[in-house]
């Protein structure tokens, strides 16, 4: 537990489940008060709001387009309403296309920037103006992936997204550093999530995934909610302008673990 979170409010958008669902329920177990954002899945945000509740904290749910001014707008005016403060934004939801890139559509790529890039943007500038009006020294964490650092052949409209996170998130970090405004990131590798399921459901899809990572294992979403605690507490208050990866190793080159090469 890090006491200075109690009683603290985040927003964290794509939070009705996966890494977001995780951070959520860590955020409760801190006794915070969280608005939940979710784009279709309305009963999982409420599920994760119960367990928040359980945990020890507050929540409420928001529907919201965060690829919009509007969609973060509502979830700024649902922590003021319902909490009355904000002191932690998490810009959490994503989502990613398969295609190999000579017959990826505009369209897709659209979809995969708007969400995973410019609704970061978007949700950092909401909360920015925010911290300001108020000279409030807010935090801001952005849900990266490894994927900033490893290319990704056939996902290049994600790894495009996630490496331009990662200089959006150093560059706002520099900038506002003055005012005591804090911008990390987190760039999880395979954890077990919703979305990577049925590809872990396949064993040799699994295996091959575990050969990737040097700890030799898939990783839980609560161990990234663990990073999104500590970046969010006084614990982490020297620290700013990093991609904090959560990842068993997969960004250290693996194919090299044994002395190859």
């Amino acid at each position: 537990m890090y006491t200075d979170l109690k009683n603290k409010v985040a927003v964290i958008t794509g939070g009705s489940k996966g890494i977001g669902n995780a951070i959520a329920n860590r955020f409760g177990q801190e006794h915070m008060s969280v608005v939940i954002n979710y784009n279709s899945d309305e009963a999982g945000a409420q599920k994760v709001a119960e367990e928040v509740a359980d945990n020890g904290g507050q929540a409420t749910i928001v529907k919201a387009d965060v690829s919009t001014e509007n969609g973060n707008q509502e979830l700024l005016r649902a922590a003021l309403d319902k909490f009355g403060d904000l002191d932690v934004w998490v810009n959490n939801a994503g989502m990613e296309i398969k295609s190999p890139t000579h017959e990826l559509s505009l369209e897709d790529w659209n979809k995969v920037i708007s969400i995973n890039e410019t609704g970061v943007f978007l949700g950092a500038k909401t909360a920015l103006n925010y911290f300001k009006e108020k000279n409030k020294k807010g935090n801001i964490i952005n849900v990266s992936s490894v994927h900033e650092q490893i290319p990704w052949p056939t996902f290049a409209s994600y790894a495009a997204a996630k490496g331009g996170v990662k200089l959006f998130t150093q560059t706002i970090a520099m900038e506002y550093a003055k005012e005591g405004i804090r911008v990390n990131a987190i760039g999880p590798g395979a954890i077990n999530t919703p979305i990577n399921a049925k590809k872990f459901a396949d064993k040799a899809q699994l295996d091959q995934t575990v050969s990737m990572v040097p700890m030799n294992r898939i990783g839980k979403p609560e161990e990234v909610a663990a990073g999104a605690a500590w970046l969010a507490s006084d614990e982490s208050s020297y620290v700013t302008g990093i991609t904090l990866f959560i990842d068993g190793g997969m960004t250290l080159y693996p194919a090299f673990k044994d002395g190859q090469g």
